[in-house]
């Protein structure tokens, strides 16, 4: 039977224009969150809709049109007048218009709840479900914007029927809808954050500067992750709670390598003499001060440190046996944390996932994709623990001209035992190529570790003081 593609301009019940609809197209192609969603969407126009809620939140004036739209979209136009009738959704746009990610995060979250809210009324109400299993068998899933003409009449008096009834069920319902649309800007937020935290450096505040380095398809992809995966949640709380403490040990070990010795001259504000500030308070002498200093000429605290306050790469041996697996989540945001610091310092970063077998992965820079970082919360070896495959695969890699002046950060919960032989091969290694090795051994037996590190610290979790030591590195 013919069909005829309905205008674009038709599709959205708001004040969008022809950016509006190419951008949101872009988005859609970008985000398997919003596509899934069209997919097991129970509302046959939930595609346009989802379009309608994402230019809401992005368009800095949305408004509903006032002219009456075509009859098959008047249960958008309902719902979305509920929505943006809420008195919380002005303050959420504070957050998203003009901005993306957050726009994006937004419509997927908030089309999530309205699709779980909308099933959940079909389940309980035997009236509306037959309504829509009507529209359904009429419309079919909605594709392109595509219509039968022959049925176009009672297509449109059957979700004119469907509109009716649910503008029932929403105004019987209305407390449980709002704190669905709660819900989903608690979420939007939530994902945020941790999208901050898995993405963001150890820079104090630098988290929104980070983001806009990556691109916006690898940003929404992490977003839905987040969303959708527990333990992608958790990674990302993690990460940003060690990252924190990255920094403070990070600065610390900065402020403890720098010294004031003699006197030089400059313009550095933070270090100039206090004789100098009193210069610049006199009115006889401000003007000379300001002369000078603008010439790089005033007397200032000279400041010395090591030349080179940074150490090399770094290789990080991280236990994957079966024991490990109630820490997995912990290790993978201490592993992130450490990354920021190979980052920001721009140092290169090796992980050695170990267990009876081991995996290997290189960070240039300490630089991580988004899509490595999801591999990377996917993986779990599993399995007993070779101290001796991961070491040796440690070593290997320290054999690399990038990686010449590594050192190593040794993780285990578990104990293994280590030839004589290979104890003599590795130390001898390690004396040649000038290495250290930092074990944290985690509620196990630190004999066995002993006999091939500098230094080791016994904890019981990531989250423990002396695994903190790490981020000093």
């Amino acid at each position: 039977m013919k069909r005829i593609k309905k205008d674009e301009k038709n599709c959205s019940v708001l004040n969008t224009d022809a950016f509006d609809k190419r951008r949101f197209k872009e988005i859609f192609e970008m985000s398997q969150g919003l596509q899934k969603l069209t997919h097991e969407a129970v509302l046959p126009t939930f595609e346009p809709l989802l379009g309608d809620i994402w230019a809401s939140f992005y368009k800095m004036k949305p408004a509903i049109n006032v002219k009456e739209v075509d009859g098959f979209l008047s249960v958008n136009k309902f719902l979305m007048e509920v929505i943006m009738a809420d008195e919380y959704f002005a303050y959420h746009r504070n957050f998203t218009r003009l901005n993306d990610l957050e726009s994006v995060i937004s419509a997927i979250q908030f089309g999530e709840k309205i699709n779980q809210w909308l099933a959940q009324q079909l389940e309980e109400d035997e009236d509306l479900r037959e309504q829509s299993l009507k529209i359904q068998l009429r419309l079919g899933q909605m594709r392109k914007q595509q219509f039968q003409e022959a049925d176009g009449k009672s297509q449109v008096d059957g979700m004119k029927e469907l509109n009716e009834k649910l503008q029932q069920t929403i105004l019987g319902n209305h407390e449980s809808f709002l704190q669905a649309m709660a819900e989903a800007r608690q979420e939007s937020k939530q994902v945020e954050d941790g999208l901050k935290s898995l993405l963001g450096g150890i820079g104090a505040g630098n988290a929104d500067a980070e983001l806009k380095k990556v691109p916006l398809r690898d940003k929404i992809l992490l977003a839905e992750k987040i969303a959708s995966t527990k333990k992608m949640k958790e990674i990302a709380e993690w990460a940003g709670r060690f990252k924190q403490i990255a920094r403070k040990k990070q600065k610390s070990k900065q402020s403890e390598s720098v010294t004031r010795r003699g006197v030089t001259i400059g313009n550095d504000i933070e270090n100039l003499l206090p004789v100098e500030l009193c210069f610049y308070t006199h009115p006889l002498t401000k003007m000379d001060f300001l002369r000078r200093f603008a010439e790089c000429e005033t007397m200032q605290f000279e400041q010395k440190g090591p030349e080179d306050l940074k150490k090399g790469p770094i290789v990080l041996c991280l236990d994957q046996s079966d024991s490990m697996s109630s820490l997995d989540t912990q290790s993978k945001g201490f592993t992130l944390a450490l990354m920021a610091i190979a980052k920001k310092q721009r140092r290169d970063l090796c992980l050695v996932l170990f267990s009876s077998c081991t995996q290997i992965f290189r960070y240039e820079k300490g630089e991580v994709r988004a899509s490595e970082m999801t591999r990377l919360a996917r993986t779990f070896l599993g399995g007993g623990t070779n101290f001796t495959l991961a070491l040796d695969d440690a070593v290997h890699v320290i054999n690399e001209s990038r990686f010449k002046r590594a050192d190593i950060v040794f993780v285990t919960d578990g104990e293994d035992q280590v030839t004589d032989s290979f104890l003599e091969v590795f130390n001898k290694k390690k004396q040649e190529k000038a290495f250290n090795v930092l074990s944290l051994v985690i509620g196990g037996n630190r004999n066995t570790v002993e006999q091939f590190t500098d230094r080791v610290i016994e904890v019981i979790d990531f989250d423990n003081e002396g695994s903190f030591t790490a981020f000093e590195v």
